[in-house]
C-alpha cells in the first residue's frame, strides 16, 4: 500500500458564493470553475493567483462541459438553459433555453449534448446549433450525474429516485434500471478500462458495479459521515478520490477500494463546509477541490510505493 503524502498548495478566493463545478481546459494545467455567483473562470496551476472571468450569467452554475477541439465551453445555466461560450473571446456564441429548472450535468457524445435536469429529463441537443433533438422524461425526480462508458455505446445516468439507468447511445433507449442506492445518486465514473462503475450520493455508500456482468452490485462502502458528492478518478486510472458534505476528502486504491488517506480540515487545513466538486489533474499530480466555503483548494498528492 503506498504511503501519501499531501500538501495544500494554494486556496484560489475569487468567487462571491458556493462553488459547484470544475473543471479540465484546453492544457493540462488549465481548469474552469463555476458557482453560486454565476461566474465563470479560468485558473492556471503555473500561476494560480488571479483568475480570468471567462463568462457571468444571473443564475447559479452546477454544470461545465469543455469541447477541448473548437476551446468552447457549454454552461449550464440554471432556469435558463445551456450556454456557449467562446473561451479564448470570452463571448457567448448560441444559447438554448431547453429546461426551466437546474441544470445538474453536461456531457457530449459525438455531436450530441446530453443534459441532466432537474424535472427528470434527459435532453438531446444538437451540438452545432443547440437546437434540441428529443426530451426523453426518465424520472418525475431530478436526473442529477451522467457517466459516458469509454466504449460511448451506452451511458449511466443517477436520479433523485435512487436509481442508476443505463441508456444506450445508439437508439437512446432504456438498457437496464438499477435499484442503486437509499437516496439520491449525486455522482458516477466507469474506470478508464470501462469494467466497472462507481457510484455514490447522499446516503454516503460508494457502490462498484461489474459493467460486463450486467451491473451486478460487487461492493459496498460506507465511506463518507454524509452524502458524497462527487468521484474523480487519477489520470492514470489506480486511484480516485471522493469529496462529501462531511467537509472531507478521501483517497482509494481503484483496484483493490481501500481507503488510503483522509483530507479534512484538522490535519491538512481543508474545507470548513462541504465539498462538492474534485478534479485530479495531469499537472504535476494537483487534486482540485471546490467548496460551500466559497473556496478552491489546490493539492499536491504525492504517492510513495513501499518496497
Amino acid at each position: 500500500m503506498p504511503k501519501i503524502n499531501v500538501e495544500k498548495i494554494q486556496s484560489l478566493t475569487g468567487h462571491k458564493d458556493c462553488l459547484y463545478v470544475v473543471e479540465p481546459a484546453s492544457e493540462s494545467h488549465l481548469f474552469f470553475s463555476a458557482g453560486g455567483d454565476g461566474m465563470v473562470a479560468l485558473w492556471d496551476l503555473k500561476d494560480p493567483e488571479l483568475g480570468t472571468m471567462v463568462a457571468k450569467v444571473q443564475n447559479s452554475v452546477y454544470a461545465l462541459h469543455f469541447l477541448k477541439e473548437n476551446n468552447r465551453l457549454i454552461v449550464g445555466h440554471n432556469y435558463e438553459g445551456i450556454h456557449l461560450v467562446d473561451v479564448e473571446e470570452k463571448q457567448e456564441l448560441k444559447s438554448a433555453k431547453i429546461t426551466d429548472g437546474a441544470i445538474f450535468d453536461i456531457k457530449v457524445v459525438g455531436n450530441i449534448i446530453l443534459t441532466a435536469c432537474a424535472d427528470g429529463q434527459l435532453v438531446l441537443s444538437d451540438l452545432n446549433n443547440l437546437s434540441t433533438i428529443a426530451k426523453l422524461q426518465l424520472s418525475d425526480k431530478s436526473a442529477r450525474t451522467i457517466a459516458v462508458h469509454p466504449n460511448m455505446e451506452e451511458i449511466a445516468i443517477g436520479f433523485s429516485d435512487n436509481t442508476i439507468k443505463i441508456i444506450s447511445t445508439s437508439d437512446w433507449r432504456l438498457k437496464k434500471e438499477i435499484k442503486a442506492h437509499d437516496n439520491s445518486v449525486f455522482t458516477l465514473q466507469y474506470s478508464f478500462d470501462g469494467n466497472l462503475l462507481l457510484s455514490s450520493g447522499r446516503d454516503a455508500h460508494l457502490k462498484i458495479w461489474d459493467v460486463k456482468s450486467d451491473y451486478i452490485l460487487l461492493e459496498t462502502i460506507v465511506a463518507h459521515m454524509y452524502a458524497i458528492n462527487n468521484i474523480s478518478f487519477r489520470p492514470d486510472g489506480k486511484y480516485f478520490a471522493t469529496c462529501s458534505m462531511d467537509k472531507s476528502i478521501k483517497i482509494w486504491d481503484a483496484k483493490t477500494f481501500r481507503l488510503l488517506k483522509v483530507i479534512d480540515k484538522a490535519r491538512h487545513a481543508g474545507h470548513a463546509t462541504s465539498v462538492n466538486k474534485l478534479l485530479w489533474m495531469d499537472y504535476e499530480d494537483r487534486l482540485v477541490s471546490a467548496s460551500d466555503d466559497h473556496t478552491i483548494s489546490i493539492w499536491d498528492i504525492q504517492m510513495h510505493n513501499k518496497k
